[in-house]
């Protein structure tokens, strides 16, 4: 189902609005998919650690009616082929005129790719919704970041969706719930962050060195600054002017944003870089503005939608990489009053797979909240 572009913006005349602009349902030529509301879905990357996540969210979950799956790849694996659930998908050669074609397209692909492509596929009336996991748009004002649970309504504002960081996305799960219920004043948090954050040559940097290292080999850092089997990197991304990572300043800039927060609302990060395949740890700290029952927080995070409470200290339950790992919810635990902030300030830890809710599998949540709100 495509979109024509707003009255509004046509009025106004903006032409590099409409990959931007407000849209509505219209019929198209394509009418087969678009009448019994079953969508033409790309994936370019398809191959990569984001992109078979993206694949198999779509099959595993089912709720994106998808009419037809087509993958696009570079010279390299084009021809090649692909089983699916929607039967054998011969691999494409990427083009924008080919990717247009379709009703929706996850881009699994680096930024400068993005940047290049993404605004030329969505543009105009019969362009393709596009779902973008790079960094490429997650700061332009217009054009939103989502989180589906938190903003989901901002789909409708645009056919060109920016997906957060993944580190972002996991944290905000069990963060936004207690925001809304006890309001914020400021955030404080540290991350453990798996290889897979890298993609896949990172997996694949820290399962060969860590062979090379129990061998007594030397161990080769290509893709992280420094080894990383048996130990711990305190530099994610590069350092900025302020002394933090942009990892560390990513999470600051998209929570303000997704969360529509004060500019002003104090959130610290840093980021640290462990020796685990993929899934996310964090903890967080939570100043807030109303205090905080600690039995009210757990409640409220048990009714959040995608978030999992484990939290048992006597029986030693509490989240973990080893439990999050391949599950869609976030673990949430170790939830307790703040030393610091008294009764105005609540800690708990979190973990959540990186390449599924960090990544994949909101992509997809934002394909089925527009199926769902009539934006695709």
């Amino acid at each position: 189902m495509k979109f024509s572009v707003s009255a509004l913006v046509s009025a106004l005349a903006i032409s590099s609005a409409s990959a931007f602009s407000p849209v509505r349902p219209h019929q198209t030529s394509r009418s087969a998919s678009t009448t019994s509301l079953n969508y033409s879905v790309g994936i370019v990357g398809a191959t990569g650690a984001v992109g078979k996540e993206i694949r198999q969210c779509l099959e595993n979950r089912g709720k994106l009616t998808v009419d037809k799956l087509r993958i696009f790849g570079s010279p390299r694996s084009a021809g090649s082929t692909v089983e699916t659930q929607y039967g054998d998908v011969e691999v494409e050669l990427f083009s924008e005129e080919a990717a247009r074609e379709c009703d929706v397209v996850f881009l699994a692909v680096d930024g400068d790719f993005a940047l290049e492509h993404a605004e030329n596929i969505c543009k105009g009336d019969d362009g393709a919704v596009v779902i973008d996991n790079s960094s490429a748009f997650r700061y332009k004002p217009d054009i939103p970041l989502v989180v589906p649970e938190i903003n989901g309504k901002e789909t409708k504002k645009s056919k060109l969706i920016a997906n957060p960081n993944c580190t972002t996305a996991i944290g905000l799960m069990a963060l936004w719930p207690l925001i809304k219920k006890f309001g914020v004043k400021r955030v404080i948090m540290s991350t453990y962050q798996a290889s897979s954050g890298a993609g896949q040559p990172g997996m694949d940097e820290l399962k060969d060195g860590t062979k090379a290292y129990l061998n007594g080999e030397d161990v080769k850092n290509d893709i992280f600054a420094y080894p990383l089997p048996f130990n711990v990197i305190p530099q994610i991304d590069k350092f900025q002017e302020n002394g933090y990572t942009k990892e560390e300043m990513k999470v600051t800039w998209e929570c303000r944003k997704i969360c529509d927060l004060d500019e002003d609302c104090p959130i610290s990060c840093t980021a640290v870089r462990i020796p685990t395949i993929r899934a996310h740890s964090e903890s967080i700290v939570l100043e807030t503005i109303e205090p905080v029952d600690i039995a009210a927080a757990r409640a409220v995070l048990e009714e959040a939608p995608g978030v999992k409470v484990v939290d048992d200290p006597e029986n030693l339950q509490y989240p973990m990489p080893m439990t999050a790992t391949g599950q869609y919810d976030v673990e949430v635990g170790r939830i307790r009053k703040s030393i610091a902030f008294g009764d105005n300030g609540v800690e708990f830890f979190v973990c959540g797979d990186q390449l599924l809710r960090g990544a994949a599998l909101n992509a997809v949540l934002v394909a089925e909240e527009m199926q769902e709100n009539g934006s695709l």
